[in-house]
């Protein structure tokens, strides 16, 4: 019992040190200490429930396997540790997975806080002996009060700002229109009238087709130690999201997120829509070659006369 205080002693300094780096921008760190607090919480719930200690990844499957933590919990954690991960081998240092860190994290002290009171609960029913407070210790439900209060005010400057950015978009605009508008009209002022004006069509680029170039393994998280989901065979066409780093990229399987290894995939360009230019070249040329020949005709005729 002394043991399971003294881990939830640690999460609490976990949870008010990442705090505290997020109110000094020290996102980086915030991201690695919030890892660091859940690894705390994963150790102690796999020791309470007889789940071997192993890898952090592989510990909270395990969890979820066994009935111990919900299917919700599972991607929190897993979400958390990624982001740890992101900071610690990428130095990623954005406030906004730092935020997100912070914010899942307390979601999830708070359910294992209530586990923890349950327990300790069950323990005085059963003649268990409680072990003794500290001085000064915080009680669970203050330390609660105490990390959802700044949540909140995360969650209400987020959606603040979302609220006020796309009407800023909507007002530029119509400057962006009139602008546009103007720039056309002078084009077509100044144009010289003995000119033929030549439309060029530019060249419609689709969007790269990505294909596995081998056997390609579909994982749930960016390195070897990610879990296998599928194989799928060379040839396959994948959906693609984008770029993890310069080893994995990210694409969509069964609706969520995948990673694969960038070493089997290549992307082949699809065929765009070629230029109107060489056409009107073209035109341009007759149009000369015809202007020639009636000049050399006229000259034939004055010799003639």
């Amino acid at each position: 019992m002394a043991e399971t205080v003294n881990s939830w002693t640690l999460i609490q300094q976990g949870v008010s040190e990442t705090e505290r780096l997020i109110g000094q921008k020290q996102f980086n760190l915030a991201m690695v200490k919030a890892r660091q607090t859940l690894e705390y919480m994963v150790k102690n719930l796999a020791k309470r429930n007889g789940v071997r200690e192993g890898d952090l990844m592989d510990m909270i499957d395990e969890l979820y396997r066994n009935g111990v933590i919900t299917k919700t919990t599972c991607e929190h954690y897993h979400k958390i540790r990624m982001l740890g991960n992101k900071a610690l081998h990428d130095e990623d240092n954005n406030a906004y997975n730092a935020s997100n860190a912070y914010h899942l994290l307390s979601q999830e002290v708070y359910i294992f806080a209530n586990d923890y009171s349950s327990n300790r609960r069950r323990a005085a029913a059963e003649g268990r002996p409680r072990a003794k407070s500290r001085s000064g210790q915080e009680s669970p439900a203050f330390f609660l009060l105490k990390i959802l209060v700044p949540v909140l005010v995360i969650i209400l400057v987020i959606a603040i700002v979302r609220m006020v950015h796309p009407g800023k978009k909507s007002a530029s605009s119509p400057v962006q229109t009139a602008k546009t508008t103007t720039a056309a009209t002078s084009t077509v002022v100044t144009a010289a009238p003995t000119l033929t004006p030549q439309t060029t069509v530019p060249p419609t680029t689709a969007a790269p087709v990505y294909k596995a170039t081998a056997s390609l393994n579909v994982r749930s998280a960016p390195g070897s130690e990610g879990k296998v989901l599928t194989t799928v065979p060379a040839g396959t066409v994948l959906n693609y999201i984008g770029s993890y780093n310069n080893d994995w990229a990210i694409i969509n399987y069964n609706g969520g997120q995948a990673y694969v290894s960038t070493k089997y995939i290549a992307a082949e360009a699809a065929g765009g829509t070629q230029s109107s230019s060489a056409a009107s070249a073209g035109a341009s040329s007759a149009a000369k070659s015809a202007a020639a020949k009636t000049t050399a005709k006229a000259a034939s005729t004055t010799k003639a006369r």
